[in-house]
Order: structure tokens, then C-alpha cells, then sequence
């Protein structure tokens, strides 16, 4: 599916996310959880840097759509993210039910662009959404956003 300007909007505000963590010390990712009528229920940035790894938004939006909504406003809603889901946060999108994913970067982007920068492979297999969670509805990347994110990724 084509990105439409609705999402290019709300994945803006996931980069904006994703700058407010790197300006906080963090990494830098963001991510929205929005309604099927297009209200902005969720929002959060990675919040890492103190060490617990598993603090990143998709997986809070996941926490936060178990405890708030019903199984069938779960399957309704989109999330929108910075960058691709990591398996850890893939698969809590798929136990929990959300519906589509759109995403700005792709986890290949983001390993392309660190492996050529010289940093450190990531601890977790950079496997795309659909390899964890076979029936999820994916859209992405968006290469409008792709130089945006390429600066907030590059190691000053």
C-alpha cells in the first residue's frame, strides 16, 4: 500500500518522537498509536539510556493497548514508528492484536547504515515484522523521511 499524507503526518510526529529521545540522550526512535477515527491514543519516544533495553515505544503502545482497549479497537487501530519493529517488539504487537504497522526506516536501512558508519551490530537479529508475526499488516518505509533519519542514526 501507498503511504498516504495521513500517515506521512503521523510518522512525522514519530521522527519528531524519535528527536525529542536523541535530544534526552536516548536513541533515536518514536512511535503513535492512532484510532480507527484517526485520534492520537498513545504516544512515546525509546527511553533506554538507563539501561532497560526493552523500553522502547512499540512495546509501551503494546502495554498500553492491553491494559485500554478492547481486543477489537486493538485490531482497528495503526501504529506509526520511526523505525521498524524489533522481534522483541513485533512480537508484543502480534500477542496483543494491533492492527496495521507503518514505519518511516526499515530495520535493513538502520543495519545498512550502521555497519557502514563502523558501529556495533545490535544484540537482536534485525528480522523484518513479518518474519515474527507472519499476519501483520505492514507499510513502510517512507522515503520522503529517509534523509531526516539517516542525521538523527549517523554517530556524531
Amino acid at each position: 500500500m501507498t503511504l498516504t499524507e495521513t500517515d506521512l503526518t503521523f510518522l512525522r510526529r514519530c521522527v519528531d518522537l524519535a528527536r525529542e529521545a536523541l535530544d534526552d540522550g536516548d536513541e533515536p526512535f518514536g512511535s503513535v498509536l492512532v484510532s480507527a477515527a484517526g485520534e492520537v491514543l498513545f504516544s512515546d519516544r525509546n527511553r533506554v539510556k538507563d539501561g532497560d533495553e526493552t523500553r522502547h515505544p512499540e512495546f509501551e503502545i503494546s502495554r498500553w493497548a492491553a491494559r485500554n482497549m478492547t481486543s477489537g479497537e486493538r485490531a482497528a487501530a495503526t501504529v506509526y514508528t520511526s523505525g521498524e519493529h524489533c522481534p522483541m517488539c513485533a512480537a508484543s504487537h502480534g500477542w496483543v492484536g494491533l492492527g496495521r504497522i507503518v514505519y518511516a526506516l526499515s530495520s535493513a536501512q538502520l543495519v545498512e547504515w550502521r555497519t557502514g558508519w563502523g558501529m556495533p551490530a545490535s544484540p537482536v537479529a534485525a528480522l523484518p515484522i513479518t518474519a515474527v508475526v507472519p499476519g501483520a499488516v505492514v507499510d513502510g518505509p517512507a522515503p520522503e523521511l529517509e534523509a531526516e533519519l539517516r542525521a538523527l542514526h549517523q554517530p556524531s
